[in-house]
This record gives C-alpha cells, sequence and structure tokens, in this order.
C-alpha cells in the first residue's frame, strides 16, 4: 500500500465487495496497516457520502438535493425515483440492484434537477426519463 492514501485503500475495498460498502472487519485491517485509530477510518467513512460503511446495492443512485435542484421541480424526481424503485432514502431494492441515496450537491446546479447513478452524471431530468434510466441501468446499457 505504499504510496496510497487512506481514501483510496478505502475506494478499492469498496469497490471490490459486490455488496458496494467496506465491512468493519477490513476498515479495522486499514486502521492497523495505517497505524491509526479505528475511529480515524470509521470517520472517513462516515463523512465522505461516497463510502458506505453498510451494505448496498450494486448501483447507487444519488439525488441532488440542493436549493437549484428543488426550484426546479427536484421533488418530482424524487417521487418517481422512490415509486420506480419502490424504496426510499437509505434503503435498497429487494434484488440488490440500486441503493437510493441524497446528496446535498452534486455540483449540476446548471442542469437541475440532476442526479448520478454511480458515476454517471444524468441532467434536465423530468419524471418520464425516470423509467427509461433505471431500465437502462438494469439492463447493463448504461
Amino acid at each position: 500500500m505504499k504510496g496510497k492514501s487512506l481514501i483510496d485503500v478505502l475506494h478499492e475495498i469498496q469497490e471490490a465487495n459486490p455488496e458496494n460498502y467496506v465491512p468493519e472487519d477490513l476498515a479495522l485491517r486499514v486502521s492497523e496497516t495505517f497505524k491509526t485509530s479505528p475511529s480515524k477510518v470509521y470517520g472517513v467513512l462516515t463523512f465522505y457520502t461516497m463510502f458506505s460503511a453498510k451494505p448496498r446495492g450494486k448501483h447507487i443512485v444519488r439525488v441532488c438535493r440542493s436549493l437549484s435542484c428543488h426550484l426546479a421541480e427536484g421533488e418530482k424526481i424524487v417521487r418517481k425515483l422512490k415509486e420506480e424503485l419502490g424504496i426510499d432514502f437509505g434503503e435498497t431494492t429487494e434484488d440488490k440492484e440500486f441503493t437510493l441515496e441524497e446528496s446535498s450537491c452534486l455540483g449540476m446546479c446548471s442542469v437541475a434537477p440532476s442526479m448520478m447513478i454511480d458515476d454517471v452524471p444524468f441532467g434536465n431530468l423530468k419524471e418520464e426519463d425516470i423509467p427509461l434510466i433505471i431500465k437502462k441501468v438494469r439492463e447493463g446499457a448504461l
């Protein structure tokens, strides 16, 4: 792990895990490797929204909840996502395909309302876009 930062290592662990999170036992090993406290590692895991300390779906759907997205009727997108996926924020679909998360800002204000699925951004969203986007992700087309 020479030359790698704590964040780099946590990213690698999470990306290698099919449940898209950093398990507690591996977080403890990371703290030993970096000669730091488990609480510091846990602090990083819980501070940055890109990380999770609990199992998540294969695809992470992050919805922007900024003022820009709110004013651009982002709540309609939120409602449609919850309806389409059948879950609320912080939940994972039964098939373990999607976890729905909210973000305070995705930095896409000029194309509000917006969301990201994994690392793919979506902007200027309309309610009718959501079912097609979810279908494409399920099919591996995005």
